[in-house]
């Protein structure tokens, strides 16, 4: 109940930094403030495109003037395009993969990136004199970078319909996704059918966003019976 309500915390938090965000110009360099709302990556940070499954282990991270988080392993698809141990993540995709979101928590990065519909971004530095300057908690939000989707043939396009949330796993069998049965999971990562949404063959992302990760969901609504609850009290 604690981690659940925890969770429910972050992403409330989460809402209100969002809004009006400003980089504090006396922790952060005037360089990193003209680079807040482009897309590719600045002086002293590297973009890291990952495919799913990662195949990364994140942890907190005492770097940087508010700490936040870092790479803890990377194997996989993570060590293949580029992810070491110690990178300190500044940002990385949002829930829908449409947005970079500063990696201020390390629960709502996991979070993030677990139901990132596609593949994932990652904004990393590696200085540590440029990481002591950054402070994650006030960074605005970025665009994410274009996305160009995996190549599918000509017949898998016309047949692709559905995607995974949780590992970008594009349905493309020729047996139509509503014809699957309640049973049916994710081939790549066992994924109930419940996470998945429509795909968008021309943007390679899930058709109104993806789903809230599981998580999440759960805490929203404890957190509601909670309200609910103490409200009953006071009548």
């Amino acid at each position: 109940m604690a981690a659940l309500a925890s969770v429910a915390n972050v992403t409330a938090a989460r809402g209100s930094a969002f809004a009006g965000a400003r980089l504090n110009k006396r922790a952060v360099p005037a360089t990193r403030a003209r680079l807040s709302t482009v897309t590719r990556a600045g002086p002293g940070e590297t973009l890291i495109q990952v495919e799913k499954p990662l195949g990364v282990s994140l942890k907190a991270s005492k770097k940087g003037i508010s700490g936040g988080v870092e790479v803890a392993s990377a194997k996989g698809n993570a060590a293949k395009a580029g992810l070491k141990s110690g990178d300190y993540i500044v940002y990385c995709s949002s829930f829908f993969g449409d947005e970079l979101w500063p990696a201020d928590q390390l629960g709502f990065v996991r979070s993030a990136i677990q139901a990132c519909p596609n593949q994932v971004d990652f904004v990393v530095v590696r200085d540590p004199k440029i990481a002591e300057t950054i402070d994650v908690k006030r960074l605005p939000k970025r665009p994410s970078p274009p996305r160009f989707g995996k190549k599918l043939s000509a017949a898998q396009k016309e047949r692709a319909s559905h995607i995974c949330v949780d590992c970008g796993y594009v349905y493309t069998l020729p047996t139509p996704f509503g014809e699957q049965g309640r049973d049916y999971v994710c081939p790549q990562c066992n994924a109930p059918r419940s996470r998945f949404a429509r795909y968008d063959v021309e943007t390679g992302k899930a058709i109104g966003g993806s789903k809230a990760p599981l998580l999440t969901s759960a805490a929203t609504v404890i957190g509601l019976a909670g309200i609910g609850y103490f409200l009953t009290q006071l009548l």
